[in-house]
């Protein structure tokens, strides 16, 4: 008898110990952020678009694919402005969640850190970036979004996304019309402010033909170095420039010497050598109405064999350097915190 209350009271703990394991490893997955969650890291639903043009069609098989985020609110009970922090081509790094958090909640801003390739399996991208479609990070941010809007805390109308390389091509996408309107966010839903920094995309395929009406009025701060060889700073100043001109409110801030991802701990200058990156002259752009290349040195349209050609002698190219420094970074926070508390009103 002794035996079979003992092997009902195991029993009992294993199952209790299991059920337990699985409370803790669900409670990490949200569907919103109501119930005021703290501080800490969440798993919340996105989908993986393989083309703008999917992305813009929306999530019609209502695919899901779970990713990653790092919340971090500051002191107090109040409502609070955020930002939405998107992680480049290496994926999420160190400052992502040490150093940016802390300057951002210091001003009283949240911050919610994404990590989008870990849980799709990947850890880089920068010498294959197929392996996670461009269009999935729009996807994730406006995903990211819509959640950290529903906190409490969070003063929905007052959220930025702020990216770095890859994910600067991702904080400036979520500023065109087309493609905030396909994600029919709820209440006019949209980001107040965009900061790419160090960004891609500024120059060939992904950049897009700059027109009245294609890129909303919420302001931009550009942040680049002029010593970046990986996201070159001449065609980004020019791209901010248009943009400017076409009715959106752009600062550009240069931060002199400073090379790619001069916001990481590591302060050694690193080659690397097999980057996949477009060169600064490529003339590619595309319309985002119609989906057509055109050379923007002639304004002919380009396709087929002409569209490849291009590509092969005026585009691609391989192998760049990143070197942190901390003098750089603190010069690219207050520059991105000043920006934010203009716009914040704070």
């Amino acid at each position: 008898m002794l035996r079979e209350v003992n092997f009902i009271r195991l029993l009992t703990t294993i199952t209790f110990v299991a059920c337990s394991s699985v409370t803790v490893l669900g409670q990490d997955l949200v569907a919103n952020f109501s119930a005021r969650q703290p501080s800490g890291r969440y798993s919340f639903a996105s989908w993986t678009p393989k083309t703008l043009g999917e992305l813009l069609k929306g999530n019609a098989q209502q695919d899901s694919t779970n990713i990653v985020g790092h919340l971090f609110l500051p002191p107090g009970t109040e409502k609070t402005p955020a930002v939405v922090l998107m992680h480049g081509s290496g994926g999420i790094y160190n400052a992502m969640l040490e150093y940016w958090p802390k300057q951002f909640n210091t001003a009283g801003i949240a911050v919610f850190s994404l990590d989008t390739f870990g849980p799709r399996g990947v850890k880089s991208t920068a010498e294959d970036q197929s392996q996670v479609p461009f269009s999935a990070d729009v996807a994730d941010v406006f995903a990211a979004l819509k959640l950290l809007a529903s906190h409490p805390r969070i003063d929905a109308g007052r959220i930025a996304i702020m990216g770095v390389s890859r994910g600067g091509t991702a904080a400036w996408r979520a500023a065109v019309e087309r493609l905030i309107a396909a994600q029919r966010l709820p209440n006019g839903l949209r980001f107040a402010a965009h900061i790419p920094m160090y960004s891609g995309g500024c120059s060939g395929a992904f950049r897009l033909i700059v027109k009245p009406g294609v890129f909303s009025k919420a302001p931009m701060l550009w942040i680049h170095g002029d010593a970046d060889d990986y996201t070159p700073i001449g065609p980004c100043r020019d791209y901010a420039d248009r943009i400017g001109k076409a009715g959106t409110p752009v600062e550009f801030f240069v931060i002199e010497g400073a090379r790619h991802k001069f916001d990481e701990d590591d302060t050694k200058r690193t080659n690397v050598r097999g980057a996949q990156k477009t060169l600064e002259g490529c003339p590619l752009e595309m319309d985002i109405d119609t989906f057509a290349f055109y050379d923007r040195n002639t304004g002919e349209r380009v396709s087929g064999e002409a569209y490849q050609a291009l590509v092969k002698k005026s585009c691609n190219a391989i192998g760049a350097t990143v070197e942190g420094n901390r003098s750089f970074r603190e010069k690219a926070a207050q520059s991105a915190i000043g920006f934010l508390k203009k716009v914040f009103a704070l």
